[in-house]
């Protein structure tokens, strides 16, 4: 049983947003993720989907979007994108999977997960030039690493319990935004995180992507159009 990673699926059965309009690369993208992610994953793996999902609106126009998510093998653990503005809190999300019959999702929000030899946490992050406000900008930023630590904790329970049965398992933290800001590492280092998968970065954007190990941490960027629409085994 393997954990893989795929993120910025964009996705718009529900609404009328054809990713193509930023370029041929994402043509028929949809069947190629569909025919990659078929042949590489297992009903019985994982895969972390650090947000970017859908351009819907409301959970209504989301769910053509999540039915063709839930078709496709695995168990998927979901974080929020700075796109997915149906996003709203996670119980409303758990709601909203079950009245539609989705049944492999995961909300990862001041949280975390054991997933084999792994836990996951994670959170979306934030970017300086999403704002024209630099002070929202800072309280945007100091509530998301306020969550990556709620969420870091969360873990630290899982392997303290872990631990007593002389089990170790490493922390996997997912972010939507890159980590290269403000505190996000630091807090990573503190809680000893040892793999960090992060998206959002397009296009131009692809030239600010980092990756391999970092101060002890090994970063991967997971955005579908940066890894040829391609998941990408993380453990």
């Amino acid at each position: 049983m393997s954990i893989f990673a795929i993120s910025d699926l964009h996705l718009s059965f529900g609404v009328d947003k054809p990713m193509n309009i930023f370029g041929k690369i994402w043509d028929n993208y949809e069947e190629t993720i569909k025919r990659n992610w078929i042949s590489t994953v297992k009903e019985e793996d994982t895969i972390i989907i650090p947000g970017d999902i859908s351009w819907a609106m409301t959970l209504n126009e989301s769910v053509k979007d999540f039915e063709y998510i839930d078709k496709l093998p695995g168990k998927k653990i979901i974080l929020r994108g700075n796109h997915d503005y149906y996003f709203s809190t996670k119980t409303k999300m758990n709601n909203f999977f079950n009245e539609h019959g989705l049944k492999n999702f995961y909300v990862l929000h001041n949280n975390a997960y054991e997933v084999e030899n792994y836990i996951i946490c994670g959170t979306r992050g934030w970017g300086k030039t999403e704002n024209n406000s630099a002070l929202q900008d800072e309280k945007i930023i100091a509530r998301e690493e306020n969550r990556l630590i709620n969420s870091l904790e969360e873990g630290r329970k899982i392997q303290e319990e872990l631990r007593k049965n002389g089990i170790e398992k490493d922390i996997i933290v997912a972010l939507h935004f890159p980590p290269f800001i403000s505190n996000f590492t630091k807090i990573m280092q503190e809680y000893n995180v040892r793999k960090c998968i992060y998206g959002h970065l397009h296009g131009y954007g692809h030239m600010l992507v980092k990756e391999g190990i970092i101060d002890g941490i090994e970063y991967i960027m997971v955005g579908c159009d940066y890894t040829g629409f391609k998941l990408i085994q993380i453990g």
